[in-house]
């Protein structure tokens, strides 16, 4: 049934994520264009397996020393590169000249549809001397081959070796050793009011380093206003402009703890990035298999509080009563889904998931999210003050294709 709640807009994160993705991928795209290229992508240093060289590379990153900006800058620039991508976009014949009355104005010969060039620049950074790189998935859409520019002035032709629009990551190979490379931190343990480094080529402009703190952690795709995206996003007040979509955040210490993706041409003052170790966890399986299968079960679902409830309860056109102020209510179940097919029901409140508490709607999704398709989770739920366990197995998200 369908429910029809002022703030439910505001509340509701899709674990189904629709196939509007492409379609924003594609938005994203021009909206990288104001700039005369996309911005330089820097490489990405590998973890050092050697504990001396971490605490070397530890202490050249104090932020004590009043230039560690400047230090990490000098460390990770060179391995963040610039990405230009050219696609081809056919301008249809309208419909309405399809009609017989004009085809017998134009003496049957319509106008031939016209062919054009669309031009964006992006950022990305080198994740290993090979030349393997990462960037968003909206800065490479519709193309299978990129130039990707160096610090250093060279030029390569990359290959789109693999895009996931639902967590906006892509990876492109180019043909060269010996690169600079970028280290990968941890975004898992950020607080707000850290320091945080953007390095990228916002608006054409190459190689420009904005710096602030960390602002947020764990915002939401529906939060942020994207909620086709599977995604929990760092917040930053380091600008990230169009240009800077691919390029790398850091820390103090000059680690890579995300993404930075300009999705929000509205967001004066704020950026986002998507967290290092998601964009890793898809990376790998990009490499791999050159496409990405998410896990979902096929629900809507809303934080509950203390007014939702009782705005709930007071619409008659309710067929169910929500009897508690926390948890996340599930208020669609999509046919056919795992969901469904389980057992799970509009109006029951997921409170459990394999035995650990979950909050929020951003919560589960985050753990359908790491989860393994055709693995069994046990999902508990509050159905009408009745506490049940019901198992479920997450699926192939419905039109994965991720190629």
């Amino acid at each position: 049934m369908n429910l029809s709640f002022k703030q439910l807009a505001t509340y509701v994160a899709l674990l189904a994520i629709g196939g509007g993705a492409g379609v924003l991928g594609s938005q994203y795209f021009l909206s990288e264009q104001r700039g005369e290229g996309y911005s330089n992508i820097p490489t990405v240093l590998k973890p050092s397996s050697n504990s001396s060289d971490q605490t070397t590379a530890t202490a050249a990153f104090e932020p004590s020393n009043s230039n560690f900006i400047a230090a990490a800058v000098e460390q990770v620039g060179p391995a963040v590169v610039r990405i230009d991508a050219a696609r081809k976009i056919v301008n249809e014949v309208p419909d309405a000249l399809q009609n017989p009355l004009f085809k017998k104005f134009f003496g049957g010969e319509l106008p031939v549809p016209r062919e054009r060039v669309e031009r964006g620049t992006g950022s990305g950074f080198i994740l290993s001397g090979d030349g393997r790189l990462l960037t968003n998935a909206h800065v490479v859409a519709g193309t299978n081959t990129v130039e990707v520019t160096l610090k250093d002035g060279r030029t390569f032709e990359g290959e789109v070796v693999g895009s996931d629009p639902v967590t906006d990551v892509a990876v492109v190979k180019i043909n060269a050793n010996g690169l600079p490379s970028v280290r990968l931190g941890r975004s898992d343990n950020l607080v707000p009011g850290q320091w945080a480094i953007a390095i990228g080529n916002p608006l054409g402009l190459d190689n420009t380093v904005t710096a602030g703190i960390i602002s947020a952690t764990g915002r939401s795709s529906s939060q942020v206003g994207v909620p086709d995206k599977r995604v929990s996003f760092i917040q930053t007040d380091a600008a990230i402009n169009p240009g800077n979509s691919g390029g790398p955040l850091l820390n103090d210490r000059g680690e890579v703890i995300g993404i930075n993706t300009a999705i929000r041409a509205d967001a004066q003052g704020l950026g986002f990035a998507i967290p290092i170790e998601t964009a890793k966890r898809v990376a790998e399986q990009l490499f791999a298999k050159g496409r990405v299968e998410h896990p979902y079960l096929g629900i809507q679902m809303v934080d509950l509080t203390a007014a939702l409830r009782k705005e709930i309860n007071e619409n008659s056109g309710s067929n169910f009563r929500v009897n508690q102020d926390e948890g996340v209510l599930i208020v669609r179940v999509f046919d056919g889904s795992p969901a469904a097919r389980a057992g799970i029901q509009q109006g029951d409140i997921i409170q459990k998931i394999d035995g650990k508490q979950v909050k929020t709607a951003a919560d589960v999704q985050a753990k359908v999210e790491s989860s393994a398709i055709g693995s069994t989770l046990q999902v508990e739920i509050n159905r009408n003050g009745q506490i049940r366990t019901i198992q479920v197995k997450p699926a192939a998200f419905p039109g994965d294709n991720n190629s």
